[in-house]
């Protein structure tokens, strides 16, 4: 509906004028108010104790120009019945600015959501609001995000106020509502590969590439790098002078949670070996289809499995196999 070619009744003016500043399509409003006086009417019924079946069809014909209407009741055999009832402009009129306050806080909401859109993948800050069995509200600026439990970090606390780094994981849209929500998170995987990209700048150049990343969020991560760029070390770009890069990456996740740098190979069994680290001293003993035996010294098997398995996990998830680890006895010296 084109704007300029309303009638300038107070009604439409009204209506223009909110549609114009807050760049609304005037349609949306109108179907907007109209839905909302249906529900306004049946609400009306309902405290006259006239009970709505919700089965029965409602119509409202408003005028774009002056904000008169009327409501009908739409028969099987689709004949119209008008069933305004008397005295029913007050709450009509009430109904219509509450409808529109809450579309124009809606159009808003979304407005600031849409911006967020090419923040998807990126890191924010955002203060703890309010916190929910199933989900933590974080105040992000403009916008009110969502943490949910199953991307929460096992464990971790949350307070009010808190201030934490977030992953802006996804925007999602009810289709029913049409209500979108901005989805943070703290234990997928990208949230440690975009805090490596922000500490190291040869992440960021493309000189060094994260190859591959496993994560038990809140236990342990592994993270495989090469070098795209001769004479640049990977790992040691990843951890820093003095460990001063991968502490800056720490003091970002949960106190517990530790990050293992490991060196990528396209060489099967050497990238086996790396993606057992801490442990040393670890041989491939063979390989068959996706299964693994290696062994290590006794006194490194306990490093090779880590705490509840999830260094040999991990491992696994990151060389794409699932490893047997076995102490092999002490080498004897000739």
């Amino acid at each position: 509906m084109d704007i300029k070619k309303l009638p300038k009744t107070e009604f439409a003016a009204a209506v223009a004028q909110i549609a114009g500043e807050r760049n609304i399509d005037v349609q949306s409003i109108l179907d907007s108010i109209e839905a909302g006086l249906i529900s306004a009417y049946k609400r009306d019924q309902k405290e006259k104790g006239i009970e709505v079946s919700e089965e029965t069809n409602f119509q409202v014909e408003l005028s774009p120009e002056s904000g008169s209407f009327k409501v009908f009741e739409i028969k099987e055999d689709g004949k119209k019945v008008d069933v305004t009832p008397p005295g029913f402009g007050r709450i009509a009129t009430q109904t219509a600015k509450q409808v529109i306050d809450a579309r124009i806080k809606q159009v808003e909401k979304d407005m600031v959501i849409a911006s967020f859109m090419d923040k998807v993948g990126t890191l924010i800050h955002g203060n703890v609001v309010k916190i929910e069995p199933t989900k933590i509200l974080v105040n992000i600026g403009k916008a009110e995000a969502i943490l949910p439990k199953e991307e929460q970090v096992k464990n971790e606390r949350f307070e009010l106020g808190d201030r934490k780094l977030f992953l802006v994981k996804s925007i999602i849209e009810d289709d029913e509502t049409e209500k979108r929500d901005i989805i943070l998170s703290r234990s997928d995987s990208e949230y440690i590969t975009r805090l490596m990209d922000r500490e190291v700048p040869e992440i960021s150049s493309g000189a060094v590439v994260i190859e591959k990343i496993a994560r038990s969020p809140g236990i342990r991560s592994k993270i495989a790098v090469s070098s795209k760029q001769p004479g640049v070390d990977p790992v040691g770009s990843c951890i820093g002078q003095k460990g001063s890069r991968i502490q800056s990456v720490l003091n970002e996740i949960p106190e517990n949670e530790k990050i293992d740098i490991v060196l990528y190979s396209d060489d099967i069994k050497r990238f086996l070996v790396e993606s057992l680290s801490p442990a040393s001293d670890v041989e491939v003993v063979s390989i068959q289809g996706d299964k693994a035996e290696v062994t290590v010294p006794e006194d490194q098997l306990a490093l090779a499995i880590g705490s509840g398995g999830e260094n040999i996990r991990l491992a696994g998830v990151l060389a794409g196999f699932d490893i047997n680890v076995t102490g092999a006895p002490p080498k004897k010296s000739s």
